[in-house]
């Protein structure tokens, strides 16, 4: 019926640029992608054939909605919005992971220089970034000798050290124009963007001139400068032979994945590069086009003077876009440049590809190898439940949840268990299966591709009670036995349950195995922290007169409950407890054994 649907409205999509958002069986949106014209890109989907991963994109597909836009650029801006909004698993989602150090010169009444790996929309300047925090310590350093800013974070009542110095103007006691400040952020800026020469032949010139009245204390100031700006600004090997700030792009495809390098390139020198490595779900211009939209929306980047770009890209496009002299070189040292970000990509999906071709293995494939075994569809959401506790006390249950064979522990969930008998496991099962699915319905939450019960069939038949009787729900519920040795031994599936065939050296299995560990993990370490938190309660529950304030009052004075069992009555009085108190509790611990103390 899906696909009857889908090819309905594959035959009346128009020619014309805008977005589409590909939706799974339980309506949410997996993939989100742009095109020129609509109706060719998203039948692109559903013929011919594709390789394995994207078919896995494919075979999820159950239905799919279009924007139409008035123009490419709109798509494209629509596109980074869409994935911003509903993070679709099948898209490349760029993390600010990873960050640079900049120099800002801040933009207050009287501004100063410092470092940062935050860039904000303020009134500061940036420039970078720089290959590490090391570079741009000394890189301030120098300037600092340079211009004298000011270098406390509030302002003092009189001058400090750096104003003897002399780096620092002292508006803490001085009043200092604006003037005065601008020149400083000017001479700065021009430095930053490749002006040191001249700085440093103003500083050669000045040295001399010291040098010729005597004045050989500032000439040596002067040489020292000098000495800085050679160690920080000219010991790279130049990349250019100006000196543009500018990042240059290249890209490279191989099987079905992609990896993008951006170079920083900062006055004139190659300081850092970025790699980037993704599935490629659609034609690489698309996908790094909308790379690259990603890549200038990340809060720590700062948008260079000029964007080299591989062929191939609609570089009017992007410089209308972005707003900066953007080319696709033709010759010269910068299709150099180019090339080589190209060759770097290359040698990194090459490098890389055998050990995702691995994961993948281990995480979907794995997931794909379950579905088959158990004849169900893939199972890329599965929801696994384990219950513990100590002869019916602190009994506790847990849920763990896996994405395409990967945990996500923002899903995992806590129970405690509220109104089962507590040494009854199958009633445990059923109120926290109870509980996890009517708040799924009720908040309109996925529902799991799979169920998986720590346990047998008892279990099995409980979970199913509630999900199929109760709730009307149709999910694979299954359950993972242990053997003597408390292994991960069998899966059990059916009606009624039975043995899964399902090869143990498979990595369909070790994927149970791992499931299985994890939520035993996670139920037990709950468990441990309950018992923690209850042992000194439960040691004086049901004492009349004891309440949770007389409890902290005690554990206060005598720092263990080891120690108010075996005090004397005298000392119970001593810690704050009235004589009539003192003796019940006293007597209450007298009858019990010492070894019964936690």
């Amino acid at each position: 019926m899906a696909k009857e649907m889908i090819q309905h409205k594959l035959a009346v999509l128009p020619d014309q640029p805008g977005c589409y958002l590909m939706k799974d069986r339980q309506n949410t949106i997996i993939y989100v992608g742009k095109a020129k014209v609509l109706k060719n890109r998203v039948r692109s989907y559903f013929t011919g054939s594709h390789d394995a991963k994207t078919q896995r994109l494919v075979n999820e597909i159950e239905d799919f909605e279009y924007i139409v836009t008035s123009s490419d650029k709109e798509a494209l801006i629509l596109e980074l919005n869409l994935i911003k909004k509903y993070d679709p698993k099948y898209n490349i989602m760029l993390k600010d992971d990873k960050t640079y150090p900049y120099l800002k010169i801040t933009g207050e009444r009287h501004p100063k220089l410092i470092i940062t790996r935050q860039v904000k929309k303020d009134k500061g300047k940036y420039f970078g970034p720089y290959p590490n925090a090391y570079a741009a310590s000394e890189t301030k350093k120098l300037l600092d000798r340079l211009y004298p800013l000011r270098k406390c974070h509030t302002m003092p009542d009189r001058v400090c050290l750096y104003y003897h110095l002399g780096q620092c103007l002292a508006p803490c006691v001085k009043t200092v124009e604006k003037e005065t400040y601008q020149e400083m952020i000017d001479g700065i800026t021009k430095f930053l963007n490749g002006g040191f020469r001249e700085v440093k032949a103003q500083l050669v010139e000045r040295m001399s001139e010291a040098a010729e009245n005597l004045e050989f204390e500032r000439a040596k100031e002067y040489r020292d400068q000098i000495t800085h700006i050679e160690a920080v600004m000219e010991k790279q090997k130049m990349a250019m032979n100006d000196f543009t700030n500018r990042d240059v792009f290249g890209y490279a495809v191989d099987k079905g994945w992609m990896c993008v390098q951006v170079f920083f390139v900062r006055q004139g020198k190659l300081i850092e590069r970025d790699v980037s490595l993704f599935p490629l779900y659609r034609d690489p211009q698309e996908e790094f086009m909308t790379f690259l939209g990603q890549f200038y929306e990340k809060t720590h980047h700062v948008k260079p003077n000029e964007v080299l770009l591989p062929e191939g890209v609609d570089s009017e496009l992007v410089k209308d876009w972005l707003g900066i002299r953007t080319l696709v070189p033709q010759r010269g040292k910068k299709k150099d440049l180019v090339a080589l970000a190209k060759k770097n990509a290359e040698i990194a999906i090459r490098e890389k590809f055998s050990l995702l071709e691995r994961q993948e293995e281990r995480t979907i494939g794995a997931c794909e190898q379950l579905g088959e075994a158990m004849n169900i569809a893939t199972p890329l959401r599965i929801e696994a439940f384990d219950n513990s506790h100590i002869q019916g006390a602190d009994a506790v249950s847990a849920m763990v949840t896996f994405l395409d064979g990967k945990p996500s522990k923002k899903d995992y969930r806590k129970y405690k268990t509220r109104n089962a008998s507590k040494p009854d496991d199958y009633a445990a099962m059923r109120e926290v299966i109870r509980r996890r699915y009517s708040r799924v319905l009720k908040d309109d939450l996925p529902l799991p591709d799979l169920i998986l019960i720590d346990g047998g069939k008892g279990q099995i038949e409980s979970a199913r009670e509630v999900v199929e009787d109760e709730l009307g729900l149709d999910i694979p519920i299954a359950g993972l036995a242990k053997n003597d040795k408390h292994q991960t031994a069998t899966l059990l599936y059916g009606t009624p349950p039975e043995p899964v065939p399902l090869k143990r050296t498979s990595e369909g299995f070790y994927l149970l195995q791992r499931i299985q560990d994890e939520v035993h993990r996670f139920v037990i370490t709950f468990h441990r922290q309950l018992r923690g938190k209850n042992s000194f309660i439960s040691a004086l529950d049901g004492i009349e007169g004891i309440g949770p304030k007389r409890k902290q009052q005690l554990l206060k004075h005598f720092g263990s409950v080891k120690k108010i069992k075996v005090a004397t009555q005298e000392e119970l009085r001593e810690a704050g407890l009235p004589e009539k108190l003192a003796a019940i509790l006293f007597a209450h611990f007298a009858e019990e054994p010492l070894q019964s103390s936690e």
